[in-house]
């Protein structure tokens, strides 16, 4: 599993799972960072740093699942959040549908509620290591994306 780069494969027949993903947004002394978390003991890719989310849950919306899944794992209020870019992955563990919302507008403090452990970084000059593989899919345009908003 580690170090795999998954990629979509539109004939998979496993159930999409659909997740609500977080780029929580913050500038400081003008300097834009987005929060991530690494993933806790126990889950897939354990270890590993991501942006913060979780499962969409039946009858939720992305944004509602986005707050609530904050909410629990970081102890961050979203105020509001757009959905900004949705992308799909075979990963050996499962078939995913990552639902990238980005939001500056919320309030807390993060606090690994799952005692995971959390870091903002500026999109440009990531120092965490390893990152979940599908912010390296060679499809993926989320990492390039932030780098391109500022």
């Amino acid at each position: 599993m580690a170090g795999d780069v998954p990629k979509f494969d539109a004939n998979d027949a496993r159930p999409l799972t659909r997740v609500a993903v977080a780029i929580i947004e913050r500038v400081v002394d003008g300097e834009y960072q987005v929060l991530f978390a690494q993933r806790p003991v126990g889950k897939a890719y354990a270890g590993y740093w991501e942006f913060p989310g979780g499962k969409i849950e039946a009858n939720e919306t992305v944004i509602e699942a986005l707050i609530r899944e904050i909410d629990e794992e970081l102890g961050i209020h979203i105020r509001s959040a757009i959905l900004w870019r949705s992308e799909r992955f075979s990963y050996e563990h499962a078939h995913v549908e990552l639902n990238f919302c980005r939001s500056s507008d919320w309030s807390g403090e993060p606090q690994g509620r799952e005692g995971q452990a959390f870091a903002w970084q500026v999109p440009n000059a990531i120092n965490l290591a390893p990152l979940l593989p599908a912010l390296h899919a060679p499809e993926s345009g989320v990492l390039a994306g932030l780098r391109d908003l500022f």
